[in-house]
């Protein structure tokens, strides 16, 4: 049972000294952790991670989704480090840059142009700010249900933890609720001819229903406006090359980024090219300055991310994974069932990217009972954060021992249910929103 985490706190206690938040994504967090729990990772092998204190854990949160190959899979390094010898960033672009979004576009149909930059939130903003351009309109909508689309002012205006974006910024931006079309409609009859684009991802936890994304592109085709799909998640996981594919719909701009490079950090915009090349220099419209960053084609990075499409698509990987994660998915009901907890654990999503709800005595949602299930979890050796994200590196060993620990997790979990609450049990606060007003 693992129960020491002395470096971990030592040293999380002094990030916290020197960097905002203690690390460099707000998810990462030591407010995102239980008190039992490693707060920093040294190391990571196959589906393996080991902290600073020398745990070793089975890894079920794979580096936020960014890893699905498994960490430090030997022919994306291999790729990597034979592009390290030539160099890594120079004055003029690199062939790699050429020959990997030649090869992007072979691999998304429907797309013709793409642009590279180093994060998520650089694409999607670069994104919404072509659709601006385009459209010639100011008001952009995004789907309220989904868990992050940025760190620019056009989201986090829109979040509890807003505090250093004008109203001016943040009144430009609408929501609207997934599998809710007459959400949509409702925006488009409030802000007729205005609205620049839409963005969402095809889906995160719930499937569309009632052809909601087919509909929201003829309402986005109707008024004129954009239709982003963000498959920063969803890219090469849960479909090949992304869950758009899987339920047949294309976007005039995608956005792409975990899914691409096994951990390391490549991101794309891509789209149609009568909208995409408004951020070129061949045309005589007014210009866009698009994406513009140094490391943005830094040449390793994009060596990382062309040895990872390609292993994905050996591997099949969306295939084998899917069937693993209905076989973790059935056994983990069985569990659930036979411990008496079907009321208060549930499973949802794709068997690529599974999400475990959790609920407290009243039935409601539990930050309390979660980070229950996240300490238990740590004292068995997996690291879990209320998601199945599945990687090439997990086997059917994994699944065995996952499912031997959670059966454990479910007879604490039913003792607290019994006792009236996770007090007595959980050792510390529970985790916090990462979106909120105050610390």
């Amino acid at each position: 049972m693992i129960t020491n985490f002395e470096q971990s706190d030592k040293m999380c206690a002094r990030a916290q000294e020197i960097i905002p938040g203690g690390g460099h994504t707000y998810t990462k967090g030591a407010d995102q952790s239980p008190k039992l729990g490693p707060k920093l990772i040294a190391k990571g092998k196959g589906c393996y991670v080991w902290d600073v204190d020398g745990n070793k854990y089975l890894d079920w949160a794979m580096g936020l989704t960014s890893v699905n190959l498994g960490h430090a899979y030997k022919p994306v390094l291999d790729a990597v480090r034979a592009e390290l010898l030539k160099g890594s960033n120079f004055q003029c672009p690199a062939p790699i840059e050429l020959e990997l979004a030649e090869y992007f576009l072979s691999q998304v149909p429907g797309v013709e142009m793409v642009k590279f930059a180093k994060n998520g939130s650089t694409v999607t903003t670069a994104a919404v700010k072509l659709a601006r351009a385009y459209t010639g309109r100011k008001y952009v909508a995004f789907c309220a249900d989904h868990g992050f689309f940025s760190y620019d002012d056009w989201y986090v205006g829109k979040k509890p933890n807003n505090s250093g974006v004008p109203a001016e910024f943040s009144n430009l931006s609408l929501t609207f609720n997934y599998n809710d079309i007459k959400s949509v409609e409702d925006l488009f009859i409030k802000y007729p001819g205005q609205i620049a684009c839409i963005i969402l991802e095809p889906m995160e936890f719930d499937f569309p229903q009632d052809n909601f994304l087919h509909k929201l592109k003829e309402l986005c085709a109707k008024n004129g406006t954009v239709f982003i799909l963000d498959e920063m998640i969803t890219g090469f996981r849960l479909g090949y090359p992304g869950a758009h594919s899987m339920l047949g719909v294309q976007a005039d701009l995608t956005t792409w980024g975990k899914g691409v490079a096994n951990g390391f950090s490549c991101c794309m915009l891509a789209g149609k090219k009568e909208i995409m090349e408004l951020g070129g220099i061949n045309h005589k419209k007014e210009r866009v300055f698009l994406i513009s960053t140094t490391h943005g084609a830094e040449t390793h990075s994009l060596a990382a991310a062309m040895a990872s499409i390609k292993a994905v698509k050996e591997n099949n990987l969306v295939e084998r994974n899917a069937k693993m994660g209905e076989a973790l998915r059935k056994e983990l009901e069985a569990e659930i069932k036979s411990a008496g907890l079907s009321e208060y654990v549930t499973i949802k999503g794709h068997p690529c990217w599974m999400l475990m709800q959790f609920r407290d005595e009243k039935k409601e949602l539990s930050d309390g009972y979660k980070t229950l299930v996240f300490q238990e979890a740590v004292k068995h050796g997996l690291l879990f954060r209320g998601m199945f994200v599945f990687s090439l590196a997990h086997g059917d060993s994994e699944l065995v021992k996952t499912i031997n620990v959670f059966r454990k997790i479910f007879k604490t979990y039913k003792t607290a249910i019994n006792r009236g609450g996770y007090s007595s049990l959980l050792v510390g606060d529970p985790v916090k929103p990462v979106f909120r007003k105050w610390n």
